[in-house]
């Protein structure tokens, strides 16, 4: 479950502030008397029409569930592609084209098509940049989706970007994988148990995330009941995933044994990293995780690829029934 650079120039821009943009573009340019006469147009155009961020049209209500009192869609949108971390291999160039592509205007507009479309529910990273323009969409556009975040914590200071959440109207917080990793393998899965203490006492719903297997296995040994985990789950069946050298994508290193772990833990599970970092068609990778139990998928996408995922994601709730895991949240 990861945020943009200001919004610079026009030549991205998404269509939820492309009027505004233009409009504020325009105006200096009038002043200089070089507004053309269809500049002029589009100034009057964007001054009178109060843009907002556009509305899909209605589909059959993507499926939900429950973490705690919550009611969260399965499909939850992931952070990382607008927050410019991807997991893309050996391509040093991706991370920056994903920051230059998600603009404040596009990360508003990607999250208004999630809204309109029944995903109700974001995974995003704790830092200035996701803190800014979580709290501009609820203040300029009315944004209702809900924050989960993901804080990252180290030995000498547990809990400063869970504050920062709790402060900022996240409605949970879950420990980052790599930290929770690196907790377990080191023997120290109590730290992890005072993170979710500390979120608890906030009044929030707390989690625990984990790329090893290990993760969940500790927590359940050690008795820490989150109120949910986050495990990557996919097939592990794509050219990169392996055998070593390991590629940067490979983040479910165990996939039967950790179906068989979940089978066993009766608290909701958001399954991350199902596809494999783009190399699994999410028709594959939502069905793979959702018939091995997940029940919620979390899932970065592009604006573009919002309607689809929604379509392949409720039909692949609709085709998980005869799981052997029950649905859990």
């Amino acid at each position: 479950m990861q945020c943009v650079t200001a919004f610079q120039t026009g030549t991205r821009n998404g269509e939820v502030n492309r009027r505004r943009f233009i409009a504020r573009g325009l105006q200096v340019a009038s002043a200089a008397s070089v507004a053309s006469w269809e500049e002029h147009a589009l100034v009057t155009h964007a001054r009178e029409s109060n843009p907002a961020p556009p509305q899909a049209r209605p589909h059959a209500a993507l499926p939900t569930g429950r973490l705690g009192q919550l009611t969260v869609s399965r499909l939850i949108c992931g952070g990382n592609l607008i927050s410019g971390f991807a997991h893309s291999r050996d391509l040093i160039y991706v991370s920056p084209l994903l920051k230059a592509y998600f603009t404040d205007e596009k990360v508003f507009e990607t999250l208004s098509k999630c809204e309109s479309l029944g995903v109700n529910t974001a995974i995003l990273r704790v830092d200035d940049d996701t803190i800014r323009i979580i709290n501009r969409y609820r203040r300029e556009f009315g944004g209702r989706i809900q924050w989960i975040a993901q804080a990252k914590a180290t030995e000498t200071d547990l809990t400063s970007d869970a504050r920062r959440a709790i402060d900022n109207g996240a409605v949970g917080v879950y420990l980052h994988g790599g930290v929770c990793d690196s907790f377990v393998a080191s023997g120290k899965t109590d730290l992890i148990g005072r993170v979710l203490e500390f979120v608890r006492r906030n009044g929030l719903l707390a989690g625990v995330a984990g790329h090893d297997i290990a993760v969940p296995m500790s927590c359940e040994k050690s008795g820490l009941n989150p109120d949910f985990y986050l495990k990557t789950h996919n097939a592990k069946n794509y050219w990169s995933a392996g055998p070593m050298p390991r590629h940067d994508s490979v983040w479910e290193e165990t996939p039967e044994q950790t179906r068989a772990f979940m089978q066993t833990v009766r608290k909701p599970w958001i399954a991350y990293k199902v596809l494999g970092a783009g190399a699994i068609h999410p028709r594959d990778g939502f069905a793979y995780a959702f018939e091995n139990g997940a029940d919620f998928i979390c899932v970065g996408m592009f604006d573009f690829q919002v309607e689809e995922d929604v379509a392949l994601a409720r039909e692949a709730v609709a085709r998980a029934n005869a799981r052997q895991r029950p649905w859990c949240g």
